[in-house]
């Protein structure tokens, strides 16, 4: 019987925390060894992560375990490098940070980790910087134009359900705010921008960061819808061969010629495309589950291509669907 590679959980009561815990305690390859929480030490997961009743007796920790394959950095933006600066982390383990610090490659060991992209770095890699969630969404939808050198002028328009803004309450999270509601917010310098605009450049090296984004908080929990438009001068027919040629090797984004919606990927690692052609301009609509495919899904994808499983593995999930 082959052995389990053991991984462990930094920062693991919020929601990416959370979602992350269930996807390692139900992957046949893994064995999640510990969870550690400042704030939540010495509680059973489940007294926060309530679902997990009867799934496991597993408590969260003060301190991490340095025996183990993998740790998942769950932890605030700004908190991973901070951790990553008080201790010494031994070459062998592999890291995958969930929150935004490394994701600008430069001097630093970290590898942008979005597989559609970088399948072949990250399986040699030893530390990953996931992706954001809307970064994730809004990239998958452009990517095989960029490898085309086809992008100009974009204009994006997203919806991101009330999970995104973390499991800390705020103002624009509260039930009577967000119920029946919907708002924009950081209109053209939402944080996500660097990263996106650094991936689309690695492949068309004429883009500089022409990507004009409206993020909308949603009246509902999970997902992340994104409607992008841009210039185009082919058929609608060779838009879809291109972006089927792409994803070929990519089990988890899937082109639909039928209109898309977010029920068909929430609680699932999908990306689903759909694409329109209006005059001469290309309107490519992407949706994914902005905890899962947006972040822990992709973490624990990310995970397999570095220690050599099944890309797919633990990650065959269902969608809500009604």
């Amino acid at each position: 019987m082959k052995k389990k590679k053991k991984v462990g959980i930094i920062g693991g009561a919020g929601y990416t925390g959370g979602e992350t815990i269930r996807l390692l305690l139900n992957h046949p390859d893994v064995e999640l060894s510990f969870v550690q929480s400042r704030s939540q030490a010495g509680k059973y997961l489940h007294s926060i992560h309530e679902d997990l009743v009867g799934d496991t007796t597993l408590k969260f920790s003060k301190d991490n375990s340095l025996d183990v394959d993998v740790i998942f950095l769950c932890l605030g933006h700004g908190e991973s490098s901070t951790y990553l600066n008080e201790n010494k982390i031994p070459e062998k383990i592999k890291i995958i940070d969930l929150s935004q610090d490394n994701r600008i490659e430069g001097g630093h060991s970290f590898v942008y980790g979005l597989p559609e992209l970088n399948k072949q770095r990250i399986q040699d890699a030893n530390r990953i910087a996931n992706p954001g969630c809307f970064a994730t969404a809004i990239q998958l939808g452009l990517l095989p134009l960029a490898s085309e050198g086809l992008l100009s002028s974009i204009h994006t328009t997203a919806i991101t359900g009330s999970t995104g803004a973390g499991r800390q309450l705020q103002d624009t999270t509260h039930f009577s705010w967000r119920s029946n509601n919907i708002s924009a917010y950081k209109t053209h310098t939402h944080q996500h921008l660097a990263e996106i605009n650094q991936s689309l450049k690695s492949l068309q090296s004429s883009f500089h960061g022409s990507l004009y984004f409206i993020p909308w908080r949603g009246d509902f929990t999970r997902g992340i819808f994104v409607s992008s438009t841009l210039p185009f001068q082919g058929d609608l027919k060779s838009a879809y061969t291109l972006y089927r040629h792409y994803y070929k090797d990519h089990p988890f984004t899937s082109v639909s010629e039928a209109m898309i919606n977010l029920k068909q990927v929430v609680n699932t690692n999908k990306c689903l495309i759909h694409i329109e052609l209006i005059n001469d301009q290309i309107v490519i609509h992407s949706a994914i589950d902005n905890l899962i495919k947006g972040a822990s899904g992709q973490a624990v994808q990310n995970m397999n291509l570095m220690l050599g499983l099944d890309e797919t593995s633990g990650l065959k999930l269902k969608a809500v669907a009604l």
